[in-house]
Parts: structure tokens; C-alpha cells; sequence
């Protein structure tokens, strides 16, 4: 369960990512519609689906020409009860939670004025 954790985590700590994961909150979306908000090519886009999909945050789909994105809950649920576990994330809040790791992994500040 670790290496699949390690991989959630992963995926979920891109800002990109975590923004496709909440479009998908809504319904399924074709690729080229995940990448219509985004500023960046298509190949960048996709890059960002397979690390979800490797990590079972979303799955994709041929359907005719147009490949398809669902979420898949049950990633993010296990990384949630793996959280909850700690009995200090109740409920879940990963905004807060990712501004601490910004904080805890920031590169130290030089003292130079």
C-alpha cells in the first residue's frame, strides 16, 4: 500500500493535476477539454493524465476518436483514510495540507539584506 500512496501523493502534489481532478468532479470530459484552460500544449496535458491514471486517480477511454477521462474516487479514498489515520486531519483538507509542505519543504532563507 505504501508504493501506491507514495504515487497518489505524487500525482497530487502538481497544482495542474489537482485542478483536472476537480474538473472531473463534474463529469467525465474528453482530453482536449481538460487542456482547453490550461496554458500549455496537449502533450503537456497528457503527460499530467498518465501520472494520474498511473496513480488510479482517473481512467481513461477510447470512445470513437475522442479519448475520455473519468475521476476514480477510490485513490483519493484510501489517501484519505491513510490521513485520517493520524486522527489530526479531520476532515480532509488538502489546501492546508499542501500549504504545509510548501512551508516545511521551502528551500531555507539566506540572511543576506
Amino acid at each position: 500500500m505504501s508504493d501506491t500512496l507514495d504515487t497518489v501523493f505524487a500525482a497530487l502534489a502538481d497544482p495542474t493535476r489537482r485542478a483536472i481532478l476537480s474538473m472531473l468532479l463534474e463529469d467525465d470530459m474528453a482530453v482536449t477539454d481538460v487542456a482547453e484552460p490550461f496554458e500549455m500544449s496537449l502533450a503537456a496535458i497528457s503527460k499530467h493524465l498518465t501520472i494520474l491514471t498511473r496513480a488510479g486517480l482517473i481512467a481513461q477511454e477510447k470512445r470513437g476518436r475522442v479519448k475520455w477521462c473519468k475521476l476514480q474516487p477510490d485513490a483519493l479514498r484510501n489517501a484519505s483514510v491513510w490521513m485520517q489515520g493520524f486522527g489530526q486531519f479531520e476532515p480532509v483538507n488538502l489546501d492546508a495540507f499542501e500549504r504545509f509542505l510548501e512551508t516545511e519543504l521551502a528551500p531555507p532563507q539566506s540572511d543576506e539584506a
